[in-house]
């Protein structure tokens, strides 16, 4: 199968877990891409001669003959369309109720849950870094999320729907903020998110962001 040429656009520390979204979506489709780095730490991609999306100026920037895409989701359900199964690998539940439920997941990761995502900084996943305890915001945030994904996953499946798709590795990242820093998850979810860091796509980001922490 014939394919476009593929760049994504990243962090250069690998830290971001919207740009681990498209990085695993992209290995899962076996896509051939090649990956730019773009330095947000010292203000990069703030400068005009920034070649990413000038748009947004945001990562995971996508781009694909000539067409640029920024925002994860969009960009998970964009390579769905456009490298449709059977051809290519599905990162998206085949039934239309569990894939618009995937989605909805993804959309709700990215919009709430914002405690966790300040006090547990993806530094501590990419990293080991330790963060201090959780505030009340955080811990209310943090009840919200083991709830939410208890009830998920309250019928013991390794997977969200069955089988393996992209809300999985977004899930199981925001899970293992609180997971690697130390913080009290239920062993249902600790198992979760276990086996879904084991995915070979995932090992392969992650191998790229402890190249760049050592």
């Amino acid at each position: 199968m014939s394919q476009p040429v593929i760049t994504l656009w990243s962090d250069a520390n690998f830290f971001s877990p919207y740009v681990m979204s498209v990085y695993v979506a992209l290995a899962e489709k076996g896509l051939t891409f090649s990956l730019k780095t773009v330095d947000l730490d010292s203000g990069e991609h703030l400068q005009p001669h920034w070649q990413g999306y000038a748009l947004t100026r945001r990562v995971p920037v996508l781009e694909i003959d000539g067409f640029e895409l920024s925002e994860s989701s969009a960009i998970d359900e964009y390579l769905e369309d456009r490298f449709a199964p059977p051809e290519w690998e599905r990162i998206y539940p085949h039934d239309l109720q569990k894939r618009a439920r995937a989605r909805q997941i993804q959309a709700w990761l990215r919009s709430d849950l914002v405690p966790i995502r300040t006090e547990r900084s993806t530094d501590v996943v990419f990293a080991g870094v330790k963060k201090p305890a959780l505030s009340e915001e955080g811990l209310s945030s943090a009840r919200k999320l083991i709830d939410t994904a208890s009830s998920l996953l309250s019928q013991g499946n390794p997977n969200l729907f069955g089988e393996w798709c992209i809300a999985d590795t977004d899930l199981a990242l925001m899970l293992n903020r609180l997971i690697l820093n130390g913080d009290d998850v239920p062993q249902l979810l600790v198992d979760y998110a276990t086996f879904q860091w084991q995915r070979a796509s995932v090992q392969r980001y992650l191998a790229l962001s402890a190249k760049r922490a050592g």
